[in-house]
């Protein structure tokens, strides 16, 4: 199979396992659910527990709050290029995040 023929989310998890075969201490991923199957998403998010685990910090940019919320440590949220809103994942409730990300 070429990588043109692969689907969306194979190509999403082709490009995690591209990037984690450098053993990096990092891994960036922006908006990593977009347009992706619900199936899919939920492989990928699961799969990030295991690459904690390893020893590999992940860095999410995510803009489905709840999944976010369910998968990090640690939250920052930006308004305008700023951090508007930082906090432990666990203790953050939702209207906290809405007042930080429309500054309502």
């Amino acid at each position: 199979m070429f990588p043109g023929q692969l689907s969306g989310g194979q190509q999403q998890m082709a490009a995690i396992g591209r990037a984690l075969m450098s053993n990096p201490r990092l891994l960036l991923c922006d908006e990593i659910s977009l347009g992706l199957a619900p199936l899919v998403v939920e492989q990928i998010y699961r799969s990030f527990a295991d690459i904690r685990r390893e020893g590999t910090a992940v860095v999410l940019v995510e803009q489905d709050v709840k999944r976010a919320l369910a998968t990090s440590e640690r939250i920052y949220c930006l308004l305008k290029g700023r951090v508007s809103l930082t906090g432990p994942a666990q203790g953050l409730q939702p209207e906290q995040l809405t007042h930080a990300y429309f500054g309502n």
